[in-house]
């Protein structure tokens, strides 16, 4: 997955060489304070070039324009609650379209999302917070990076606060730790200075090789002095490599879960990482919902990247599911697209996010998509013979 990219800023901006900072993110101007701010719910640096608008095309129209009644589709009153519960505007986003929520990958992603045996949970986390930045920034430098009349397509003026629908918009938190609402572009760039600045922290991502600590193996356990047991008459010699089961004394620090653990600290995490963590991938999820919302068909789709979109965010909330850092709940915005993907067993059936969706409402949207497209197939054949 981290590869799917190799090539996106070869083909749009010209590539561009790292800077040598391990994260993708800017690191100028120091880090913002944490942008843990409100959200608000009325429902309950390379050059880019500009795309030029594109007319219409007649697939464009195929995002359920027509409303659930086009064709005439009825749907039961039951269902069409649950599609009205997430207030969806008419026409509806394209993305919601199944033609439209499609992946250039096939396969079951928990093979992407399931942390390794033998590797420490600190260390998966730290991980796949650096690969999923990785991911969302080649999306972002799309919209976010200026053309060469320093006009960027995610402005003040196309997108002036961060919002992901009318019904969901974020603010940022000031030196007061006041949330302020800002523009999308000034959000995001806030967004990247700070994600930057705490990968970039070796207080909070420690890169020292030392530190490195693997989860203990009851099946196949370190050949290490550490496991065997001291004192006795058959205590082993130092050429006398006997394995000895699991003991306090040579349990991980995993196991020995008390007041003063936590999820990494056998890595050398510190205690507020995986709080960290949990912010960070908050923060990534609000850009992906704001790029779906409002720059799926400008620019993603006519650049033919919305499958790359698909793969990648749906991987990312998998991904967030499964390591708690996102909760279920906070997937709001994005809800209609995750019950779609579970209805087409694009997210695998034992995943936690697979649990949470609503696949009455995803068969709705399936359905609606399906008459839509036939509705419009109709109306393209009675124009032939006109």
């Amino acid at each position: 997955m981290a590869n799917i990219f190799s090539g996106i800023s070869g083909r749009f901006r010209g590539g561009g060489k790292s800077n040598g900072t391990k994260s993708p993110g800017p690191n100028g101007g120091g880090s913002p304070i944490s942008p843990t701010g409100a959200v608000s719910n009325s429902s309950s640096t390379n050059l880019a070039p500009r795309v030029p608008q594109i007319p219409n095309s007649p697939s464009l129209s195929q995002s359920l324009s027509l409303g659930d009644s086009a064709g005439g589709i009825t749907g039961s009153p039951a269902v069409d609650d649950i599609l009205a519960h997430y207030n969806l505007p008419q026409p509806k986003p394209l993305w919601l379209n199944e033609d439209f929520a499609q992946h250039i990958v096939r396969g079951n992603f928990m093979t992407l999302s399931a942390r390794p045996k033998t590797v420490e949970k600190g260390e998966w986390i730290a991980h796949q917070v650096v690969e999923h930045y990785r991911n969302l920034w080649n999306f972002v430098k799309v919209i976010h990076d200026p053309d060469q009349n320093g006009v960027s397509i995610c402005n003040p003026k196309t997108c002036p606060k961060m919002s992901a629908s009318v019904h969901h918009s974020f603010t940022w938190l000031n030196k007061q730790k006041q949330p302020v609402e800002v523009a999308a572009h000034e959000y995001i760039a806030l967004m990247q200075r700070w994600i930057s600045g705490k990968i970039d922290d070796p207080a909070i991502f420690p890169t020292d090789p030392q530190g490195v600590s693997f989860a203990n193996s009851t099946t196949v356990p370190a050949p290490s002095s550490a496991n065997y047991p001291p004192g006795g008459l058959n205590t082993p010699g130092s050429e006398t490599p006997i394995l000895a089961g699991p003991t306090k004394l040579n349990a991980s620090l995993a196991q020995l879960a008390g007041p003063g653990d936590w999820i990494g600290k056998s890595s050398g995490f510190p205690p507020e990482f995986f709080d960290v963590c949990q912010t960070i991938f908050r923060q990534m999820f609000r850009v992906y919902a704001h790029l779906y919302w409002n720059h799926f068909v400008e620019p993603f789709y006519h650049l033919n990247l919305e499958r790359s979109l698909n793969s990648c965010f749906s991987h990312f909330a998998l991904s967030a599911v499964e390591l708690d850092m996102l909760k279920p709940g906070e997937l709001e915005p994005m809800q209609p697209l995750i019950d779609l993907w579970a209805a087409n067993d694009i997210l695998p059936r034992m995943s936690k996010i697979y649990a949470h969706a609503n696949l009455k409402a995803g068969e709705r949207l399936k359905k609606l998509a399906e008459e839509h497209n036939a509705f419009l197939k109709s109306q393209a054949e009675q124009q032939q013979y006109q």
